[in-house]
């Protein structure tokens, strides 16, 4: 038999519902552009036979009789033919048929422009959820197929998702016709470019295959002579902290990435947010017009290596990035970036954005890859040993079990899950209820405030790198636990947790010791990951030998085995060792020098500057006593927070 094609010409044996959603789309178009909606599109033949009708009847006498035509029509010839000073019907006709036709276009244009960009968006959506759901239900096999980290180029676009919030009109406004007169520039995925930016030229930066290894390809940046000289002077300025030193080597190179970083930190901290957001985008730009070509974005199968200096840029612009995505509201375009991120290097994962992928998926309603992702990586990356995955897995397969579309079956086992994994949570993470609740203002029932198992003792006896990772998911996701239905399934749940404590389940004094023995030491990704993150909660919780050390924007925490590939030459108007103090010295005296080796002509200069030097050392002596005295206390700490919610 032969096989059925698809109308819609796709190349299926069957049609689908996106298929039939497209013809809706085809015929609207053809509603709206066509010159009389209400008749059929004539075939070639009916439209040559018309054109050589009205060419005969052009040709006829002025006297004969015009044909019969719309009302409006008939009406007009009338007016003419009483009026014996009117031109001849052959001369006007045509061009009233032309008239006629270019205000119907016109006006279908109008009606295209002001009614009917709505219903296209609101088609064009259909079609996207469909699509969703075909994924999801009908040819789920496509979707599994797919790797875990396969990042899409349209998720890509803030733009996208804020259209299908908001809709077309709202988001573009009146970009369209703007976008028409603007220079040419190279399109990327990463970010749209601006008319405001600088000129784009090559600043340097180039990448490079390094090797191929079981279908993985390793890549690189490099910077070229002319771009490390740039860079060396970088370096310089931000040694010389004053911000006006990088905006003067940003005029000169407009697209040097660490320059573009580090000011990025400068405007952020000024509260300069657009600006921040601004210079982010032009160091994504930057590096995406440096790709290799076959470098992609989308197949979670080229990897950089943080290690190298250069590739960091890359890393720290698409984490910045993303926390703008999000704040802006586009929680699914910043968990594509964070996909993204995860793809380039899984296995080391630098910026350890496993620690806030979780709470992008659930924000984006991405239940189904959060659900995934647990399931294939529990088994070895133990991410049930992260407290935001032990939490945020359950919280997901709860809001599963909310789907109505879903069969019985489906929101049965989802249910199921959701107990199981959030109790496993509370277990063997007990710290974490009491200042959840406090920052959600619940006050938690007698039963649970008055319990040891989450009382104080939870928060003081725990090791300090899983205080830190509690304050990290505490501060960062406890807005969605606000909801009273994810409450109420809280409660019941810790409840239960409450019964097998008493009944002194085996479970409870396992989850102790691993407690114990685990989190003596966090990892310095996950330092990294709570610096550039901003978390108050979790920055509070830093080990000292963190806070201690300078952190520098462009390069924050840099790995104990970075591989460099080009070395700063050494100053030579600056001694390799003098300290910090003494180059802060030599800014406010040029002459300073620490090791006396300033030659003046006369002897009475030279003993000036031998007691200049005697004196800036005792003072250096008596700053030095000073600093090793300073000790810091930390502030009270409120161990019995009230609350304005109560459980009961």
């Amino acid at each position: 038999m032969p096989v059925q094609s698809c109308p819609c010409g796709c190349g299926r044996g069957q049609s689908t519902a996106l298929c039939r959603l497209l013809l809706q789309l085809v015929l609207l178009f053809a509603q709206i552009t066509s010159e009389e909606p209400e008749d059929e599109l004539p075939s070639k033949e009916e439209r040559a036979d018309t054109r050589l009708k009205e060419h005969n009847a052009s040709e006829r006498n002025d006297e004969e009789s015009v044909p019969e035509e719309t009302e409006g029509d008939g009406q007009r010839n009338g007016e003419e033919a009483d009026r014996p000073d009117q031109t001849p019907v052959l001369s006007n006709k045509p061009r009233k048929k032309k008239k006629k036709r270019k205000t119907k276009k016109a006006a279908a244009g109008e009606a295209l422009e002001d009614n009917d960009l709505e219903d296209i968006d609101s088609l064009l959506e259909k079609i996207e959820d469909t699509n969703g759901i075909l994924q999801e239900t009908q040819s789920g096999v496509i979707a599994e197929s797919r790797p875990l980290l396969y990042v899409e180029h349209r998720n890509l676009n803030p733009e996208n998702e804020l259209k299908r919030y908001f809709g077309a009109r709202a988001v573009l406004g009146d970009q369209r016709p703007r976008q028409r007169q603007r220079q040419y520039v190279r399109s990327t995925w990463l970010t749209v470019p601006k008319n405001t930016w600088p000129r784009y030229s090559k600043t340097g930066i180039a990448m490079q295959l390094v090797e191929t290894r079981r279908g993985v390809q390793y890549f690189t940046f490099e910077h070229h002579r002319e771009y490390q000289q740039v860079q060396f002077k970088f370096l310089d300025a931000v040694e010389s902290m004053d911000p006006n030193n990088i905006v003067l080597l940003l005029q000169m190179n407009p697209y040097h990435v660490d320059s573009l970083l580090q000011l990025s930190d400068v405007c952020r901290m000024q509260e300069d947010q657009e600006m921040a957001r601004d210079l982010i985008e032009r160091v994504l730009y930057s590096l995406e017009c440096a790709f290799h070509p076959v470098f992609s974005l989308t197949s979670g199968s080229c990897r950089l290596d943080y290690r190298r200096p250069e590739n960091r840029a890359f890393y720290l612009a698409l984490f910045k990035h993303l926390m703008f995505l999000e704040k802006r509201g586009c929680p699914r375009t910043a968990l594509e970036f964070c996909k993204l991120i995860l793809s380039l290097d899984p296995e080391n994962d630098p910026l350890c954005v496993l620690l806030m992928i979780d709470f992008l998926s659930l924000r984006a309603r991405e239940y189904t890859f959060l659900t995934r992702m647990f399931q294939e990586w529990e088994s070895h990356r133990n991410l049930s040993q992260l407290p935001n995955f032990a939490f945020s897995v359950p919280l997901a397969y709860f809001f599963l079990s909310q789907q109505e579309e879903r069969s019985e079956l489906e929101l049965s086992q989802a249910r199921e899950r959701a107990a199981r994994l959030i109790q496993l949570a509370l277990i063997m993470f007990p710290s974490v209820l009491m200042p959840l609740l406090d920052h959600c203002s619940v006050q938690p029932d007698a039963r649970v405030a008055s319990h040891s198992f989450f009382g104080l003792n939870a928060q003081i006896s725990q090791p300090p790198a899983l205080n830190q990772l509690t304050s990290l998911y505490v501060g960062r996701t406890h807005s969605l636990w606000k909801d009273p239905a994810v409450m109420a399934w809280l409660e019941t749940n810790v409840h239960e947790v409450l019964r097998m404590v008493d009944t002194r389940d085996p479970l409870v004094e396992e989850s102790e010791l691993k407690r114990k023995m685990r989190y003596q030491s966090a990892p310095r990704n996950i330092y990294r990951h709570v610096i550039l993150s901003e978390m108050k909660e979790a920055t509070a919780a830093l080990p000292l030998e963190v806070t201690s050390q300078p952190v520098m924007g462009f390069d924050p925490l840099p790995p104990l085995d970075s591989i460099i590939s080009y070395t700063r030459p050494e100053r030579t108007n600056h001694p390799s060792n003098e300290s910090t103090l003494s180059l802060f010295f030599r800014s406010l005296l040029p002459n300073f020098n620490l090791q006396g080796d300033i030659r003046h002509d006369g002897d009475d200069e030279a003993g000036a500057a031998q007691d200049l030097n005697q004196g800036v050392n005792r003072l250096m002596a008596a700053m030095r006593d000073m600093l090793a005295n300073i000790q810091f206390q930390e502030p009270p700490r409120d161990d019995n927070p009230e609350g304005d919610g109560d459980w009961d």
